[in-house]
């Protein structure tokens, strides 16, 4: 079973791990991809007024570029205490066990723009960059990545990939499509019908992906997922081709987070 996760925006700082490798990295294939980013990244830094445009940022982000400057000497961190807000908050993997914690770096891939997917245990460097942004001299990020992405997916996964990915980072790269389920996350209002949720999404995806790394789930399809979610405590439907985790209308307010930071 494979787990993809979304990045978050907001990060951590620090770390105390040897500076970006990216030999310790999954999917060293992407290795050619990974290097013309960051090298394409750390060049941008050097016109902070250029990079500033480029990667959207406001008067009190601009500390963000000298984080991308020092992207190749800064320490680094496991991917999945790097990344913080809703999702990652939910998710809290730093009070894990040491077991839970094991699971993740087996199960878990988050998909960041600099690196593309990452294992949940690999070591990373605090950076900016969003999925929709294109660097100079670069081609877009869809072109970049998507067709290496998909095709190094599908080499690694072994099984059932659940996708709980932003559709933005699908399209940088989609999973095995007769192996992976999309998880849309709605919410059940007082009448009964659902609808889409937006920010609480990423607290469910955070509760959720806990609840399988503390029970040491291993799922090979999307029938043994929806019986292991029931037994958990999670609603969950199918959508279509994809997998409906419903959180009702109650549960949506009692688990409020706040914005990401």
């Amino acid at each position: 079973m494979l787990i993809l996760l979304p990045p978050s925006e907001t990060k951590r700082a620090g770390g105390a791990g040897v500076p970006w490798d990216a030999s310790r990295l999954a999917l060293p294939e992407l290795t050619p991809i990974r290097e013309s980013v960051i090298e394409a990244l750390v060049a941008l830094s050097d016109d902070p007024d250029a990079a500033a445009r480029a990667l959207k940022l406001g008067p009190k982000q601009r500390g963000e570029i000298e984080v991308n400057r020092a992207l190749r000497t800064s320490p680094t961190m496991p991917a999945i205490d790097r990344y913080t807000g809703v999702l990652f908050d939910a998710l809290d993997a730093a009070s894990l066990d040491a077991s839970a914690r094991q699971w993740l770096g087996e199960h878990v891939l988050i998909h960041s723009a600099p690196f593309g997917p990452v294992g949940a245990l690999d070591p990373i460097p605090s950076y900016r960059l969003g999925a929709g942004i294109r660097l100079p001299g670069l081609a877009s990020q869809r072109q970049l990545w998507a067709g290496p992405v998909a095709a190094a997916l599908d080499r690694y996964a072994r099984g059932f990939v659940l996708d709980l990915r932003s559709e933005a980072y699908v399209a940088l790269g989609a999973g095995p499509a007769k192996r992976s389920a999309y998880v849309r996350v709605l919410t059940r209002a007082v009448h009964g019908q659902t609808r889409a949720l937006n920010h609480f999404n990423k607290n469910a995806k955070g509760r959720l992906t806990r609840a399988l790394a503390e029970s040491g789930a291993d799922l090979s399809d999307a029938a043994q997922f929806m019986e292991w979610a029931s037994g958990a405590g999670f609603e969950t439907d199918r959508d279509g081709d994809a997998i409906a985790l419903i959180v009702p209308h109650a549960e949506n307010l009692l688990t409020a987070a706040p914005k990401d930071r």
